[in-house]
């Protein structure tokens, strides 16, 4: 099968999020099982070109709206058994960040993703490669599944269904009308409520719901809860509407780079037969932070972007309580939100030795803390699916999670009476619920070790590889393509 993953980050050139994680691991295992898979992405200033980067077409010409003829240039890379095309086009991503600098998001991100879009389809056309599917993901793809529905339906690339994954329904891309009128798209065909308008403003994500052949998002239970007027954050009705087209798909992890027993940045490789390496992690990941250095009391991991989502005001209120009333230690890694930042801060200066916080974001440090940490705490207020309580899970890190999207589909909560879990889950985001599961687990490290040890090895025991989830992304993409060949 021939796949075109359309995305705006792809690991390990350009990532604000999971979903670059997502893009890459799913890709590399398509391309493994036998598929022809190309990752059509932007080259972002922080894409470092190296030896093994070609160039795929020197001169591209892409026609926007209003007859502006754009020119770029694309390069490629090998990705394991999947090719990347990175898009070359400094006025649109030559700049610093992805999508914002800063806290500053660019006026211009509908313009830039048009582009992006339209590129990916021309460069199709341009070379001759037809894929059987487009995989599009988030809004800033929205483009793509519209333009073959209307511009380029009956072009060669016109037949080609569409797969839209929903990462996160937060993120909509809301702009002014105004913004198709540079992507070429007839107002008169897409700016209708039954489309991408919605409350008179252009909404792209719902302009891809509309238009893809299919949609998913990333986990069973989100794909339920964004249906719901709490978590559809105003396209509820959407997708209820779309609900028939509609499957969660629990996000896997890539093996190669989340894996103890071969990760390059903790200390000695361990494994669910051999733990010995990850006592070593702790020990390391305590003397990095400053901590006490004391195998005997529990570390509470903590790897999140620090905004309203994550639930990170929670912990930030019950720290010092915590802290008092339990022997147990923290250890976080974060950035975001500004408050949340200084707040953090102070409470590191004011617990030297027992919470120890590094604000922004350290690649080799986050895999210390997930080796090294006995515990990780995520109390999201959502979450479509999440990585770092999986990450956790295969680093035999018991995870703390809020009973919500992804969360619920990956971690199995403690049952004392049979020892069974692979973590400990509460159902509201307080702070009392949060400060009594921290509690729960703190005394199961200390009064239950029996049972920690055995929820230890059922959490590494867990498959989270891609080759289940690619299987069921491969059953959407045949459905997706069977009913776009309906369509002509």
């Amino acid at each position: 099968m021939k796949i075109l993953m359309l995305s705006p980050e792809v690991t390990p050139y350009s990532k604000a999020g999971g979903l670059a994680d997502m893009v890459a691991s799913l890709s590399k295992e398509m391309a493994a099982q036998g598929n022809e898979v190309k990752i059509f992405t932007p080259l972002y200033s922080c894409v470092k070109k190296d030896k093994d980067f070609s160039v795929a077409m020197p001169t591209m010409s892409v026609h926007m709206g209003l007859g502006i003829e754009e020119f770029c240039k694309v390069w490629t890379r090998q990705l394991d058994k999947a090719q990347i095309l990175f898009v070359e086009f400094d006025k649109y991503f030559n700049r610093e960040g992805i999508y914002n600098y800063g806290d500053i998001s660019y006026d211009d991100n509908p313009q830039r993703y048009a582009f992006m879009c339209k590129s990916a389809l021309d460069y199709c056309s341009h070379t001759g490669w037809i894929p059987d599917v487009i995989h599009c993901h988030d809004w800033t793809s929205s483009y793509a599944p519209m333009y073959l529905n209307t511009t380029h339906k009956y072009a060669p690339i016109g037949k080609a269904a569409t797969v839209f994954t929903i990462h996160n329904l937060q993120h909509q891309g809301v702009f002014g009308k105004d913004a198709l009128i540079y992507a070429g798209l007839p107002e008169l065909e897409v700016f209708k409520s039954d489309n991408c308008e919605h409350f008179g403003a252009l909404n792209l994500l719902k302009g891809a719901l509309y238009n893809s052949t299919k949609i998913t998002t990333v986990s069973p239970t989100y794909a339920k809860e964004i249906q719901t007027a709490e978590y559809g954050c105003g396209l509820d009705g959407v997708v209820r509407f779309k609900a028939a087209d509609l499957v969660g798909i629990i996000n896997g992890i890539d093996g190669d780079d989340w894996n103890p027993a071969k990760d390059k940045f903790i200390p000695k490789n361990y494994s669910v037969k051999a733990l010995a390496g990850k006592k070593e992690a702790k020990k390391a990941l305590q003397e990095k932070l400053g901590l006490t250095v004391d195998a005997s009391i529990p570390v509470f991991g903590i790897i999140s972007r620090l905004f309203d989502q994550k639930g990170l005001d929670l912990l930030c209120a019950i720290a010092q309580p915590l802290l008092q009333n339990m022997k147990i230690q923290f250890a976080m890694l974060g950035s975001g939100d500004k408050g949340l930042e200084n707040a953090f801060r102070q409470i590191s200066k004011s617990n030297p030795t027992s919470f120890g916080a590094v604000i922004g974001y350290d690649n080799a440090l986050s895999h210390l803390i997930e080796a090294g940490a006995d515990f990780f705490v995520m109390p999201s207020r959502f979450e479509p699916c999440g990585l770092n309580q999986i990450y956790s899970m295969a680093y035999g890190t018991l995870p703390i999670v809020r009973a919500t999207g992804g969360l619920v589909d990956t971690v199995d909560n403690y049952n004392e009476k049979n020892v069974s879990g692979t973590g400990f889950m509460f159902a509201q985001a307080t702070t009392s619920a949060l400060y009594n599961t921290i509690g729960w687990a703190c005394s199961t490290w200390y009064d239950r070790k029996d049972d920690y040890l055995k929820l230890q090895k059922n959490a590494m025991k867990k498959d989270f590889s891609w080759s289940k989830s690619a299987d069921a992304y491969m059953n959407v993409y045949t459905w997706a393509i069977t009913e776009r060949k309906k369509a002509f």
